[in-house]
């Protein structure tokens, strides 16, 4: 294995060490966790769902729970991919690239709520930071509340 001093990145890559390249490699984009404690606590209240689905098969976007019959998308947001305004810190190295990106992210989650609530979807959205419990109780409600009305399962 060839030592770091003698990395170099890959045409077009965004890493800026090898280290920094595995790290960001080992990011996990879904289960967890925050989501899969959410998860847990809302398949407890009896609640069924999709996980890492889309909610509509022509949007190439993943919720991270999918309710189909009530038409409710819940996403657990990472507090630095999805720009928390409480826990957010700019990066210190490849700051201009990464800061472009959690713009993007943000750009993107705001056009997914949008055309989702244009489908007549209801968008939760939580920090990873936000409590479980409280997370999974609104969730409960919300489902549950959207079911009583359409008369869905």
């Amino acid at each position: 294995m060839s030592s770091e001093a003698d990395w170099t990145a890959p045409e077009g890559s965004w890493a800026s060490s090898a280290a920094r390249r595995r790290n960001m490699q080992a990011i996990r984009s879904r289960d967890t966790k925050p989501e899969w404690l959410i998860r847990r606590l809302v398949h407890a209240r009896g609640l069924r769902y999709r996980v890492a689905a889309r909610p509509l098969p022509d949007l190439r976007r993943t919720a991270d729970l999918v309710f189909r019959p009530a038409k409710v998308a819940v996403f657990i947001d990472g507090c630095y991919w999805h720009g928390c305004p409480e826990h957010y810190v700019p990066p210190r190295t490849n700051s201009g690239y990464w800061s472009e990106k959690v713009v993007r992210n943000v750009k993107r989650d705001r056009d997914t709520d949008h055309r989702l609530v244009e489908a007549g979807w209801l968008v939760l959205r939580f920090w990873e930071h936000e409590p479980s419990v409280i997370c999974a109780d609104k969730i409960a409600e919300m489902v549950l509340a959207r079911r009583s009305v359409s008369g869905s399962r």
